[in-house]
C-alpha cells in the first residue's frame, strides 16, 4: 500500500506539469464546453477536404481504399527497423510492429476515436467527448465507419514510429502496454488540428496529411522514450559513429514499400475525390513525389560530400524526411515548392542524426531525426511557401509568408508545433514512468546481451550458441528474469535428434566400443564463446536494468 501511494504522489507531481499546460490552453484561448449535436448524423467526423462538401459513396470508396493501403506500410517500417537493427532483435520488432495494430487500434476503437472526434457534452476545444467503444447507426455508418478506419491507420503510425527509437532494448510486456496507451498521446493533438472542435484548426494551423499530428507526434514521443529507455549496452563506447545497419538490403525494401505508400497516405487525406477535392489529390501525388526526389538527390550530394561514398543510411533518411517534410503541404504547396522542402528536409535530418549520437541519445533507426525534425520543418515550409486556396478555402484565406501573407500563418504554424510537440512528449513521460514502476521496460542486461528475439519470442538464429552464451552469463553472475532451455535452430534440428537416438541406442545396448563417439559421429562441437565475441560487444555501456531513477 506504501508503494501505491508513493507512485501516486509522484505521478500527481509529475501530472501538475500536464494539468498547467491544459489550463494555460483553456486561459489563452478562452475555452468554453460546446453542446453539439451527438446523433451519428451530425458528426463531425468527416475530415473531408474543407468539410464543406458531404462525403459521396465514390469518396468512402477512395477513403477506405487508401486505408486499406496505408496499412501496408507497416510491412514497411518493419522492414525498415528489423534491417536497422542486428540480427538477434529482427524479429522483435516485427512484432512490435504487429501489437501497435492490435493494441493501438484496440485503443483507438475504446477511446482513441471518441476524443480525437467526439462531440457530445462536454466537448471542448481541447478534447472531444463520445462515440467511445465506436458504433453508428445505419444511415450514417459510411463516413463514421470510413473515417474511423482512416485514421486508425494514422494512430498505429504514430505509435510505430516510437517502437523505432526503443529498438534492441526494450521489454516486450512493457511495450505492449505502452502501444495501448500510446494513443492517448495521439488523439488528442490530431483533434486539434483536424476535428470541428480544435483550437489550433479554429486559429488556422494547416497540416494537410499529418506531418505534425502523426509524425511530430511520433518524433517527440520517440525522442523522450530513447532518452529515458538510455543507451543500448556499450553502444558509444568506439564513439559516437553510427553503428552498421544488421540488414541494409531489408532496410532499402522498407523504404521502397513505405515511399509508395506515402503517396496513398498523402494523396488520401484529400478524403475524396467529388467535386473538387479530387484536385487536391492529384496535386498531392505530385508533390509527394517531387519531394522525395528533391530529398533523394540532395541526400546523395550530402553523404559523398561528407563520406566520399553513398552510405545506405543517408540515402534512406533522406528520402523519408523530404516525405515527412512535404506531408504537411501536399496539398497545397507548387510542384517546384516541394521539390525545395524535400531537399531541405533531407539536409535538415542528416544534420540532426548525428547531433542525437554526439549527446548520447540512441536512436537506433533515426526516427526522431526523421519524424520530429522533418515534422518541424514541413509545418514550418506551410507558413512560408503556400498560397491563398481559391477552391475550397482550406487556407481560410490565409498565404505564407513568402506569398504575401504576413507572418501570422508562420506564427501559428510554429505554436502547432510547440502544443503538440508539449502535449507528446509530457504524456510519453508519463505512460513510461508508469509502466515502469510496474513493468520493468528495460531489458535486464543479460536479457539484452541475448537479444530479444531469444528472450521474448524464444527464436533463435544460425551463427549464436545460446547454450554456451547462457553458460558464460550464469558463470559472470548474470541470470535471465525468464530462465529458458535453448532448442537448436531449426537447421541443426535434424543433427540433434540424429544425435539423440544414437545415444539412445547405445545406452540401450550397453555398447562398450569406445570407438563409436556419436557427438564426433554427427556434427561438429559448438563454437567457442571466444568466436561470439561480436555479439557480447555489440552495444553500448554497462547498464543495471531499470531505465527511471
Amino acid at each position: 500500500m506504501d508503494r501505491i501511494l508513493q507512485f501516486l504522489k509522484h505521478l500527481y507531481e509529475k501530472l501538475r506539469i500536464a494539468l498547467f499546460f491544459g489550463i494555460l490552453l483553456q486561459v489563452s484561448f478562452s475555452f468554453r464546453f460546446v453542446s453539439l449535436e451527438s446523433s451519428p448524423s451530425s458528426s463531425n467526423s468527416s475530415r473531408s477536404v474543407g468539410s464543406l462538401d458531404p462525403v459521396t459513396p465514390d469518396d468512402a470508396t477512395w477513403i477506405l481504399t487508401s486505408s486499406f493501403v496505408i496499412f501496408t506500410m507497416q510491412t514497411g517500417f518493419g522492414l525498415l527497423e528489423s534491417g536497422a537493427v542486428t540480427k538477434k532483435n529482427e524479429v522483435n520488432i516485427l512484432m512490435k510492429n504487429a501489437a501497435d495494430v492490435v493494441l493501438g487500434g484496440l485503443s483507438y476503437w475504446m477511446f482513441g476515436y471518441g476524443f480525437q472526434y467526439g462531440n457530445g457534452p462536454g466537448t471542448t476545444y481541447f478534447w472531444g467527448i463520445g462515440s467511445f467503444f465506436l458504433d453508428s447507426e445505419p444511415q450514417s455508418m459510411g463516413v463514421v465507419f470510413a473515417t474511423f478506419i482512416f485514421q486508425l491507420s494514422f494512430a498505429t503510425t504514430a505509435t510505430t514510429i516510437v517502437s523505432g527509437a526503443m529498438a534492441e532494448r526494450t521489454d516486450f510486456h512493457a511495450y505492449c502496454i505502452f502501444s495501448f496507451l500510446n494513443t492517448l498521446t495521439y488523439c488528442i493533438p490530431a483533434g486539434w488540428l483536424w476535428a470541428e472542435h480544435g483550437f489550433l484548426k479554429h486559429l488556422g494551423a494547416l497540416d494537410f496529411a499529418g506531418s505534425c499530428a502523426v509524425h511530430l507526434t511520433g518524433g517527440a514521443s520517440a525522442l523522450v522514450a530513447a532518452m529515458m529507455l538510455k543507451p543500448r549496452l556499450r553502444r558509444y563506447d568506439n564513439g559516437p559513429e553510427p553503428l552498421p545497419m544488421g540488414n541494409p538490403g531489408n532496410a532499402l525494401v522498407g523504404t521502397f514499400t513505405l515511399w509508395w505508400g506515402w503517396l496513398v497516405f498523402n494523396c488520401g487525406s484529400s478524403f475524396g475525390i467529388s467535386g473538387d477535392k479530387w484536385h487536391y489529390a492529384g496535386r498531392s501525388a505530385v508533390n509527394t513525389i517531387n519531394a522525395s526526389l528533391g530529398g533523394g538527390l540532395a541526400g546523395l550530394i550530402y553523404s559523398y560530400a561528407k563520406n566520399r561514398i553513398f552510405l545506405v543510411g543517408d540515402l534512406i533518411n533522406s528520402i523519408l524526411g523530404a516525405l515527412v517534410a512535404v506531408t504537411a503541404g501536399s496539398g497545397f504547396l507548387r510542384a517546384w515548392e516541394s521539390l525545395v522542402v524535400g531537399a531541405i528536409g533531407a539536409v535538415l535530418v542528416n544534420m540532426v542524426a548525428p547531433f542525437m549520437d554526439r549527446y548520447r541519445i540512441d536512436d537506433p533507426v533515426g526516427a526522431v531525426a526523421v519524424h520530429a525534425m522533418g515534422g518541424l520543418w514541413g509545418m514550418i515550409a506551410v507558413g512560408l511557401f503556400i498560397d491563398n486556396d481559391s477552391l475550397l478555402n482550406l487556407t481560410h484565406g490565409r498565404s505564407g509568408l513568402f506569398k504575401g501573407g504576413g507572418f501570422y500563418l508562420l506564427g501559428v504554424q510554429l505554436l502547432a508545433c510547440l502544443a503538440v510537440s508539449a502535449w507528446s512528449m509530457i504524456i510519453t513521460f508519463l505512460i513510461l514512468k508508469s509502466i515502469n514502476y510496474f513493468v520493468p521496460i528495460r531489458l535486464a542486461p543479460p536479457e539484452e546481451i541475448l537479444g530479444a528475439d531469444f528472450v521474448e519470442h524464444d527464436v533463435k538464429h544460425e551463427g549464436y550458441d545460446y547454450e554456451v552464451m547462457m553458460t558464460e552469463l550464469e558463470r559472470l553472475g548474470l541470470k535471465l528474469r525468464h530462465p529458458r532451455v535453448p532448442n537448436p535452430p531449426r537447421n541443426q534440428w535434424d543433427d540433434h535428434l540424429i544425435l539423440q537416438y544414437i545415444e539412445k541406442v547405445l545406452v540401450q545396448c550397453e555398447s562398450t566400443d569406445s570407438s563409436i563417439d556419436p557427438l564426433t559421429t554427427v556434427g561438429a562441437s559448438p563454437p567457442n564463446i571466444a568466436a561470439q565475441e561480436h555479439f557480447f560487444i555489440r552495444g553500448g555501456r554497462r547498464a543495471d536494468g531499470c531505465f527511471l531513477s
